[in-house]
């Protein structure tokens, strides 16, 4: 059993999404969004890391999956999304657990079956593959989508490992 917590990392609203995996069949646990409305860059990023460390507590997740950086056009918005990422990864660190990242066109290839993908895709196909009865917001649906991105490259691993073997095992015969 595994129970995925995925993070959709901003300095402002940082959007999480927690699955559970059973074997073959995903469970929707929960979602939603830590809204941060102080304006000291520091109280933001506090308020990110005590936030993703109290839906840690609650949930208890074995893995954590989030969002890489990527190239903003605004500079200085792209390193506070970065100081952002930082503080929810150090939540995750602090609770021992394994990060693993993943790339915006990865997360939506993954979802949606096209690296280019808007929100409201992301959002319908998160709420198909969850059989949720309503969308989630777009900020927590893009976190759920980075911790199915993350379920799904995992299962494609054991997938490739185990052919792995066979392949091996045949050739020792």
């Amino acid at each position: 059993m595994s129970i995925i917590l995925g993070i959709d990392p901003g300095s402002r609203v940082t959007g999480y999404g927690i699955i559970k995996v059973v074997g073959n069949k995903t469970e929707y646990l929960g979602s939603g969004c830590i809204r941060v409305v102080d304006d000291v860059l520091a109280n933001r990023l506090h308020n990110v890391f005590t936030g993703v460390s109290e839906i840690i507590r609650q949930f208890a997740p074995n893995q954590f999956a989030i969002e890489q950086v990527f190239m903003a056009k605004n500079p200085d918005s792209a390193l506070k999304l970065g100081q952002a990422r930082g503080a929810a990864i150090v939540a995750a660190t602090s609770a021992n657990m394994p990060v693993f990242e993943y790339s915006a066109r990865q997360i939506k290839q993954s979802v949606v079956g096209k690296g280019n993908a808007d929100k409201t895709q992301v959002q319908h196909m998160v709420t198909h593959i969850l059989k949720l009865n309503k969308t989630p917001q777009a900020d927590a649906a893009d976190a759920l989508a980075v911790a199915l991105c993350h379920l799904h490259t995992e299962q494609s691993m054991i997938r490739l490992s185990g052919q792995a073997k066979k392949t091996v095992r045949g050739r020792l015969r």
